[in-house]
């Protein structure tokens, strides 16, 4: 399948249905991970030209990412991180944990967005955020696509950082995902301070198992989805 550059279309859209004149793309990583934290990027680009093979920071090798990220800090308008760490992930769930880091990058920004576009198909912003959600918005849309591969470089170097200090796990190639390494590393040595105690993972621990945390927020965090934005183009 040929490459499809990311576009400004759902951004115009926006422009030209609610008005919206900062309009910023927000994507995640971290989610599936083990260990670290999940991190939010928000960026704003503005109507440019992006770089040359942006996309999703999936289908990018990690020498390609790196160069990319490091040419996209510079490009963007402006972009802002925001993390929850695995504490929090554990006391409040993943979406709201997720809702909490997507905060906190976007009050990290320098500027208020009148919209965002926010990767896949759950809105875990809800209000007062105006949002629009878009499956595939890391390879569709150019703010989501370079909020994408900032997210996941930043968030790869934090996780190398991390693992200095618990070199078996191998963080630095695994970013915390459940590598083979990092399996075996658990089962050995159990998990770290940087790992979400509240997971699945830890049943099939059952030298370690005693340390699985139960997550004390009583039920889903119910989120005021009013801001949701239509598609109109």
């Amino acid at each position: 399948m040929a490459y499809q550059p990311p576009t400004h279309s759902v951004e115009r859209s926006l422009r030209a249905t609610t008005g919206a004149k900062i309009v910023v793309g927000v994507d995640e990583v971290g989610r599936g991970a083990w260990a670290g934290p999940v991190t939010v990027c928000a960026a704003v680009t503005g109507l440019r030209r992006p770089p040359t093979g942006l996309t999703d920071s999936k289908l990018l090798s990690p020498k390609r990412r790196t160069e990319l990220a490091r040419e996209l800090e510079s490009w963007v308008t402006a972009h802002a991180l925001g993390h929850s760490s695995p504490e929090e992930i554990d006391d409040l769930g993943m979406t709201a944990a997720l809702r909490l880091a997507a905060t906190r990058a976007l009050d990290g920004l320098p500027v208020r967005p009148d919209a965002v576009i926010l990767d896949g198909k759950h809105d875990y912003l809800g209000a007062p955020w105006r949002v629009r959600t878009v499956i595939k918005g890391d390879q569709s849309c150019v703010a989501v696509a370079a909020a994408s591969v900032i997210a996941k470089v930043r968030r790869d170097a934090l996780m190398a950082e991390l693992g200095d200090a618990h070199a078996d796990f191998r963080f630095g190639d695994n970013a915390g995902y459940p590598s083979p390494v990092h399996r075996a590393a658990l089962r050995e040595q159990g998990p770290t301070p940087h790992h979400r105690l509240s997971w699945a993972y830890l049943d099939g621990l059952p030298r370690w198992r005693h340390l699985k945390r139960v997550r004390t927020t009583p039920g889903p965090v119910e989120l005021e989805v009013g801001g949701q934005l239509g598609f109109d183009f």
